[in-house]
């Protein structure tokens, strides 16, 4: 009898066993976190771009799939395009909490208005601002890190902003503010959280470049327990992710143009599995925009449009901003543009590429929208100490497309040059004086230049390599505040820029041979006329779809299917619209 009752005990203890072992199998957590970096306030979208309105789509599409659903972005975010920079960062946190963000880490550019303002928007929105190495008198600014329970998960966040920031933004943006190691605060947030948490994230703007002060692989190798880097910074796309020890970084890219997802399992409070993957924007055209984000989107351009009416000078002469002369000579616009760059940095010369020039300015008032659609990009300055040979090289590059409009023709203040179009490329330039004194190849000067010519952009590539000595705001912004502050005084074509004209040798006359009756020649066949390329439009406040659309002799809603646009009567400033070809 006791055997029979044993061998009942043992077949339930049996049957309870599995019951629990299935039970412990189910109990796996699958988490989704989704993520964005360095969008730099591309807020809405374009054919390579994705947009807030879709990510917002896609955000909700993950939630329905899977509610334990986490929404990350690690900075940059807050500055870069008219659309926010006119709201010092408000209107890109204003998008992010309709999206269905939770968190997000801060990078060198949310600085751009100072750390005061950042302390500002940390109260004004629901997304979280976390940070563990911005430190004013030894203490932290922001939130090192927070927790939050996702389906019974504990998912420890800590952020680390690049202490790239101490010259990668203004100086007066920063001051008083130190950057803590990167690694020793890591390893601080792990002892923290390991004990409090399942999961642990690092959301962090500090990027893979090997000329970076830190990277994050750098800190997956040194520090221990880290189950995801959300990284930013370096504008690196990770298709996969990067495996470094047992720690998954994960990078987007940057502007939008891709979104990040991983997945996790998670155990009985370990990390089972993780896997990264991203969604190009090519693979979002179907997708359908979020009307509520869309609504944010046109509330806020109806706000900026009164923002951008507001007057920042005027001006009594015409200031030259057309493409072809921006591109092929020295202009009072570009004159006064390179002058506000090289007031705002220090630097001992500055340089605006003609193709950033997009609009002139009339006679007249000088309005904050005008500035904006004359600098559209949203690059920031930066200043490169450069070698003298490297500064004449630049200037080759800049003339080596004359006569024909080239966008990598410089505008300058600082220095005055010559060059001659006869001459073999490389060996069109001479009479460079920096400061009024002879350019010297063997010395180095600072030379301000926007972000797209420092890693190389208009063929600029003698810059790349060179470190970045420190960086600013945009274009548009620093011009606005030239205005503001001088008016367009010093700006005349003074002759910054010379084209020489070499004086040909007239040859010894030849005696002219008997002339030759010549041989009939056959008609050559017609050619084709070729029809005319794709062009590009530049979205500018006040324009309306089918304004634009006339002006190509298209309809509006060609127009619109054309650019994959849902709503026609819903564009921005700074939008980039595709014209088809005729």
């Amino acid at each position: 009898m006791k055997k029979r009752i044993l061998s009942l005990v043992l077949v339930f203890m049996l049957i309870l066993s599995s019951f629990t072992f299935a039970l412990a199998e189910e109990e796996a957590t699958k988490i989704t976190i989704i993520h964005t970096n360095d969008t730099h306030s591309r807020l809405v979208g374009t054919g390579t771009e994705i947009g807030f309105a879709k990510i917002a789509t896609l955000i909700k599409e993950a939630k329905e799939a899977n509610p334990n659903t986490l929404v990350l972005d690690a900075g940059d975010t807050l500055h870069g395009m008219p659309i926010v920079n006119i709201s010092k960062g408000l209107n890109a946190l204003r998008v992010l909490e309709e999206a269905g963000y939770d968190y997000m880490t801060l990078g060198n550019h949310d600085f751009n208005y100072g750390y005061q303002r950042l302390l500002e928007l940390k109260d004004m929105s629901m997304v979280g601002m976390i940070s563990a190495n911005v430190l004013k008198d030894g203490k932290t600014l922001f939130d090192p890190y927070v927790i939050k329970e996702i389906g019974g998960v504990k998912i420890g966040i800590f952020g680390l902003a690049t202490p790239e920031t101490a010259y990668k933004t203004s100086p007066a943006n920063v001051e008083g503010i130190t950057f803590a190691d990167s690694i020793e605060i890591s390893k601080k947030m792990v002892e923290e959280l390991d004990e409090q948490t399942d999961v642990i994230i690092g959301l962090v703007h500090i990027g893979l470049d090997e000329s970076s002060v830190i990277t994050s692989k750098a800190i997956a190798e040194n520090v221990e327990g880290i189950d995801i880097l959300i990284d930013g910074h370096s504008h690196t796309v990770l298709e996969n992710g990067m495996l470094v020890n047992d720690t998954l970084i994960a990078q987007t890219g940057n502007y939008g143009q891709a979104l990040g997802y991983i997945d996790i399992e998670v155990k009985d409070g370990e990390v089972v599995s993780k896997t990264a993957k991203l969604l190009p924007a090519a693979n979002t055209a179907d997708v359908v925009p979020d009307p509520d984000v869309e609504k944010k989107l046109a509330e806020i351009e109806a706000e900026n449009e009164a923002e951008f009416s507001k007057i920042v000078t005027k001006t009594d002469v015409y200031l030259d901003g057309v493409r072809e002369n921006v591109r092929t000579k020295e202009t009072n616009l570009g004159n006064l543009s390179a002058d506000a760059a090289r007031a705002a940095t220090g630097a001992d010369i500055a340089f605006v590429n003609g193709g950033g020039i997009r609009e002139d300015i009339q006679i007249g008032d000088i309005t904050k929208g005008k500035v904006a659609a004359i600098f559209p990009f949203g690059n920031t300055i930066q200043v490169k100490k450069i070698t003298g040979k490297d500064l004449l090289a630049m200037l080759e590059v800049s003339v080596s497309g004359y006569p024909a409009a080239n966008g990598a023709f410089l505008q300058v203040s600082g220095l005055t040059f010559a060059f001659d179009p006869a001459k073999e490329a490389g060996a069109k330039v001479s009479d460079v004086m920096v400061g009024g004194k002879p350019l010297d190849l063997a010395a180095e000067y600072s030379v301000a230049v926007n972000d797209f010519m420092a890693i190389g952009g208009d063929g600029y590539n003698m810059l790349k390599d060179y470190p970045v000595a420190a960086e600013f705001g945009t274009y548009e912004e620093i011009f606005g505040n030239y205005l503001n502050t001088n008016g367009t005084a010093g700006s005349d074509v003074s002759g910054r820029i010379k084209v020489l004209e070499t004086v040909a040798e007239v040859p010894a006359p030849v005696e002219q041979p008997a002339p030759v009756e010549p041989a009939p020649v056959e008609e050559p066949a017609p050619v084709e006329e070729p029809t005319s390329a794709e062009v590009t439009y530049i979205v500018i406040s006040g324009d309306v779809l089918w304004k634009i659309a006339e002006q190509y002799n298209l309809t509006y809603q060609e127009l619109a299917e054309y650019n994959s646009i849902a709503n026609p009567h819903l564009i921005y400033p700074a939008q980039v619209l595709k014209i088809p070809a005729k």
